[in-house]
């Protein structure tokens, strides 16, 4: 389910309290007091054998006696009878309930679902504190605060920061559109919130405090479509392994990696802060501050010590101070004799308010500024509120430029609140402020992921994928889940990845030797055992043996080094591998695995013999392609020295993005694979090589392309077809699309827009449309028909629909290019869309269709959609076609 029936929770004309109460240490009085109090306009009533009335309103004993079917319900009534009250709730009608009620257990709470779903009725919780939602008044809830309206959306796992968020949010006049508490989410989760709260036109951000999750495509879907439309930031306890140990037995659930979820969030083009004060922090910049794309800081204050605390907490934040232009230093040095080059520029505490406002617009002006912060410390000379006045026309610029932090408390609590009434971001310390603005960036770039949806099978060489499957079933035939070191590199050899020469010999010094000998000195070599992760721990490596006798002694001594650590291993011999020389390299890790809640990850970082005590490594969510390639490795310390420094050159990097996508390609490829472990990934400028790989292999098929929390590209969709004359590809939209789509559209005539259901003009946002050509395909489809014009492909006609989240109906359109109609495209592009839509188990598909497009209405209605009556003064007709009958 998802959000079908929710505007029957948060926007309900009726609500009933099952258990209402009187006593004070009842759930059921503080939740009707609260119902009563909140202003709530719709009908109230209260369920409960043991009353007559409650503060002179009628109670009626049973629910099957309400007047009327409540919209929704609060259960409040003892744990063992949840069950048998959903299920006469759902009896009567009622389209959601929140359970207030705690400690259900499994087994309760599987008979609340099944009584639950025969009838579709949405349960909040249990263990919920309830809902609030402000701007009706309805307080649907067990908190002892209530909340204002507001446009923050505030979803939380834990009732307990529930009731702390409102009270933080009272003593500082923060508004909610919404504050949910999900409970043990057995219905409604964060998956289902997020698609509710992405339309809903009074949230403008949406807070999430998370502990764990579930259904991972489901909620990467929802966050990646809510993402694209407001904020959305999240706080995730377990960050820290002893936090993600506490968050364990809190929900008794497996958190997951926490490198993982922060991947996860980034791909969707979400913001992860750390803390709740941040959580409030972000949503007012990146609301006051939307626009600005910026990546640099300049810093102006009145007082010295406040710019360098900025400036170190800019250099914690990875925030580069802006170098300023030669023009804005001159001014500068004319407005201050002694200006500064550089940062913070300080004007002097006792600075009169012109030079401030100066200095600012010249700051504010320079090219390389991408925003400039104003520190303000209190003066005895110079009144914070005559400063803060004379600000006020600077907020007016597009997009916004301008921050602001003023320090202390009664001296400038006038001036913080009229810039912040102006829209101008205010923060207490110097350090909040730039934290904040690096949220603002570290927020752009996740939404710049976002925007990216690669196929499964994206760049690269072309992998040799039969060959590689016939060594993973050989493998397997076996009884093996881990491929030797040879068979690991011959793997990786199959996806492009650059290997080492390797041999695998018996331990014989005789044959170790004539390995060694044709492969050519120095070489290497390593122990071969199964039972073995880490050779260089077990004195299972030599490097850099010069000749022969050295490799016959190496092996030697190996094999007494080996068996006297590890007495149990079952040495199986030696591989033999060339000793790599190369200049100016560098150690890497690159490898991929399967989390338990968002299926296979990939990894890549710092690589050596102490990559676990380094811990430098970035997690990516497949499908790669370069751009998100580049940004895992740019997540990295180790990315800095990858770009060359000294005399030392850069390395080849593409080379390195395309290993990382040759792993993300063989996770797809290849769902035996469990763990991918090539340590170390040597690279210079040269380009990139393994030394080292480790593979592991389940029969059980964990991974694929199938369990990617994000959808690849279908390209299994892409087909060709032949089509008056000409060879046409009809295949999904991909983001690629852009420019070709642009040109598509501007070749429309004006009357095909009016007739159009997905374009509302000849012009186009950029905005827009990056929306149609960068789709989620796990609940979108466009089918584009493309042919091979004179300079490049064109694109002849689209057809697109959109999903429910139910997978209940499929909104659909189409467009035919002008000069192409009547030819017979549309018709093959809509029998691809209602072929693909009946194999993903769509119910129906539907449209609206202007009333006076008769062609297009002729042309469904032969396709079998049936059209709905025509009312009166409507200028639209819907047509539905089912697909799958219930």
């Amino acid at each position: 389910m998802s959000i079908r029936n929710l505007d029957s929770l948060f926007d309900p004309s009726s609500v009933a309290v099952i258990g209402a109460s009187l006593r004070p240490d009842r759930t059921g009085t503080v939740a009707w007091a609260n119902l009563k109090a909140g202003g709530f306009k719709g009908r109230l009533f209260a369920v409960n054998p043991k009353y007559d009335e409650l503060d002179g309103h009628p109670v009626v004993h049973r629910i099957d006696q309400l007047p009327e079917a409540p919209d929704l319900a609060l259960i409040c009534s003892p744990r063992h009878t949840v069950p048998e009250v959903v299920a006469q709730l759902a009896a009567r009608g009622t389209r959601a309930a929140v359970v207030l009620t705690s400690g259900l257990g499994a087994r309760r709470t599987q008979a609340a679902l099944d009584a639950a779903r025969p009838a579709l009725l949405r349960l909040l919780g249990p263990d919920s504190i309830g809902l609030l939602t402000p701007h009706l008044g309805l307080n649907a809830s067990a908190a002892p605060i209530g909340a204002t309206p507001g446009a923050v959306a505030f979803v939380s796992q834990s009732a307990g920061l529930v009731t702390a968020v409102l009270d933080w949010a009272k003593g500082r006049q923060v508004g909610f559109s919404h504050v949910v508490s999900l409970g043990e989410r057995a219905d409604v989760d964060f998956g289902d919130m997020l698609d509710y709260l992405a339309s809903d036109p009074r949230t403008r951000a949406i807070l999430l405090y998370m502990e764990a999750m579930e259904a991972p495509r489901k909620f990467m879907s929802a966050a990646r479509a809510a993402a694209r439309n407001k904020p959305v930031i999240v706080v995730k306890a377990g960050r820290s392994e002893q936090g993600r140990r506490a968050a364990e037995s809190h929900t008794r659930a497996l958190a997951g990696s926490d490198l993982v979820f922060d991947a996860a969030i980034s791909r969707a083009g979400m913001l992860r802060v750390d803390t709740l004060y941040q959580l409030f922090t972000a949503a007012e910049t990146l609301a006051r501050f939307r626009g600005n794309t910026g990546e640099r800081l300049a810093l102006l204050t009145n007082g010295g010590g406040a710019g360098v605390l900025a400036a170190d907490a800019a250099a914690a934040s990875g925030i580069e101070l802006a170098e300023l232009a030669p023009a804005t230093v001159a001014r500068l040095k004319e407005l201050l004799p002694r200006g500064p080059e550089g940062h913070p520029v300080d004007v002097g505490g006792d600075a009169p308010v012109p030079l401030v406002v100066d200095a600012l617009k010249a700051l504010l002006s320079d090219p390389d500024a991408g925003a400039t912060l104003f520190i303000h410390a209190p003066s005895a000379r110079v009144r914070a509120d005559d400063v803060a006045e004379a600000l006020l026309p600077l907020a007016q610029g597009s997009p916004p430029k301008l921050l602001s932090c003023w320090l202390g408390d009664a001296a400038v609590a006038d001036a913080r609140q009229r810039v912040r009434a102006a829209g101008i971001p205010s923060y207490f310390t110097p350090e909040e402020a730039v934290r904040a603005f690096a949220m603002g960036v570290r927020y752009r770039h996740n939404q710049a992921q976002l925007m990216e949806a690669p196929q499964a099978a994206s760049g690269g060489a072309r992998a040799d994928v039969e060959g590689a499957r016939h060594l993973l079933r050989a493998a397997l035939a076996g009884g093996r889940d881990v491929l030797t070191e040879p068979e690991a590199k011959s793997l990786l050899s199959l996806y492009g990845i650059p290997v080492v020469a390797t041999r695998r010999v018996l331990p014989d010094p005789d044959v170790v030797e004539a390995a060694a000998d044709a492969i050519g000195y120095p070489v290497v070599l390593k122990v071969l055992s199964a039972d073995i992760d880490h050779k260089t721990d077990v004195g299972g490596v030599m490097l850099d043996l010069p000749d022969g006798a050295a490799v016959r002694q190496a092996a030697a001594s190996m094999l007494k080094r080996v068996a006297a650590a590890r007495p149990d291993a079952v040495i199986e011999g030696f591989t033999v591998q060339a000793m790599v020389r190369r200049a100016h390299t560098h150690e890497l890790i690159v490898g991929g695995s399967i989390d338990p809640t968002f299926g296979p990850v990939v990894l890549f970082g710092a690589g050596g013999t102490s990559v676990e005590l380094v811990a430098d490594r970035a997690i990516g969510l497949p499908p790669l392609n370069e751009p998100l390639a580049r940004a895992m490795v740019d997540r990295t310390r180790v990315s800095r020295l990858l770009k060359g420094w000294r005399d030392t050159p850069p390395a080849d990097e593409p080379a390195v993005w395309q290993a990382l996508v040759a792993v993300s390609r063989m996770l797809a490829d290849l769902p035996e694979l469990s763990v991918v472990d090539i340590n170390p990934l040597v690279a210079n400028h040269e380009g990139v090589i393994a030394l080292d790989a480790r593979i592991r292999i389940d029969p059980s098929r964990p991974g694929g392309e199938h369990r990617f929390a994000i959808r690849p590209y279908p390209s299994d969709l892409v087909e060709s077809r032949v089509w008056q004359g000409r060879l046409v590809t009809l295949r999904p939209i991909r983001p690629e699309d852009e420019a070709q789509h642009l040109a598509f559209l501007r070749r429309l005539d004006p009357e095909d827009i009016r007739m159009r259901v997905f374009y509302s003009r000849r012009s186009i946002e950029r905005s827009e449309l990056a929306r149609l050509t960068q789709i989620d395909y796990a609940r979108e489809i466009a089918f584009v028909a493309v042919a091979a014009g004179e300079a490049h492909d064109e694109t002849l006609g689209v057809v697109r629909a959109m999903t429910d989240p139910d997978n209940d109906s499929a909104e659909f359109a189409i467009v035919i290019r002008s000069d192409l109609k009547s030819g017979g495209l549309g018709r093959i592009l809509m029998n691809k869309l209602i072929a693909y839509l009946k194999s993903q188990g769509t119910a129906k598909v539907v449209a609206s269709v202007l009333t006076d497009n008769r062609t297009m209405r002729h042309f469904l209605r032969s396709l079998g959609f049936v059209e709905g009556p025509v009312e009166w003064g409507n200028d639209t007709v819907d047509v539905t076609l089912t697909l799958n009958p219930p």
